[in-house]
């Protein structure tokens, strides 16, 4: 995602949750994974200020949860392209959003898939978007990021090191997640924050983006495997 600070920033849980997100998007083909249907909004602004009213706070974080973003769009690639990456294994699905890449995973064999989030319209866009593609994706509400990844196999994370704050938290977390043994990958579009010399490059895209949300309509985006530690 652009510079917000959304994993900070958690949600109120109303039972309307994915009435709002049903109004607000609708089921499509993701660009560069037509294998994915997500519920996706139209425009990023309007959206952006329903939620807004919806919750009755200003300054949200955009609703990162409506779109298919360049990070986790490459990753859903990569997966699918690879299957043996998650089949028969155990994933999370870290700052799911709208739960592309767990929903990438399950159809590419997992055994299961946990998908953490911190805001509730995000939760309910999973859970809806599983059921789009006849998936199971276990969507949490809470921010995991002080732990290592609860014993999955395999961590997967789109585009998560968008701002320093929210990057001294992810590395740390997915440094533990490898150093019990967890296979960690990543998908980023060149975002500042992301240490690159922890990272091993595994395959790299053209991805078509949300022009609203991003400074370009291809952002090139990497898929990177975290390398044990030195």
């Amino acid at each position: 995602m652009p510079n917000q600070t959304h994993v900070l920033h958690q949600g109120n849980t109303t039972g309307s949750d994915p009435a709002f997100v049903r109004a607000s998007t609708s089921a499509a083909p993701v660009p560069f994974v037509p294998e994915i249907r997500l519920n996706m909004a139209q425009d990023a602004i309007t959206l952006w200020e329903a939620t807004e009213v919806a919750r009755g706070e200003i300054g949200l974080p955009p609703p990162f949860w409506a779109f298919a973003w360049a990070g986790g769009v490459a990753v859903a690639r990569y997966v699918l392209d690879h299957p043996d990456l998650v089949a028969g294994r155990t994933v999370l699905d870290l700052a799911a959003g709208s739960g592309l890449v767990g929903i990438a995973a399950a159809l590419a064999g997992a055994a299961s898939v946990r998908a953490a989030e911190i805001d509730a319209y995000a939760v309910a866009a999973i859970g809806i978007n599983a059921a789009v593609n006849a998936v199971r994706v276990d969507a949490a509400l809470e921010d995991v990021l002080d732990g290592d990844g609860a014993g999955a196999e395999v961590v997967l994370a789109g585009d998560v090191f968008y701002e320093r704050t929210m990057a001294a938290r992810f590395l740390p977390f997915l440094e533990r997640a490898r150093a019990r043994g967890a296979l960690v990958i990543v998908g980023d579009p060149g975002r500042a924050y992301l240490p690159r010399e922890r990272f091993l490059p595994l395959a790299a895209y053209e991805v078509p983006v949300v022009a609203d949300l991003e400074d370009a309509a291809l952002k090139t985006t990497t898929v990177w495997k975290l390398a044990p530690a030195p």
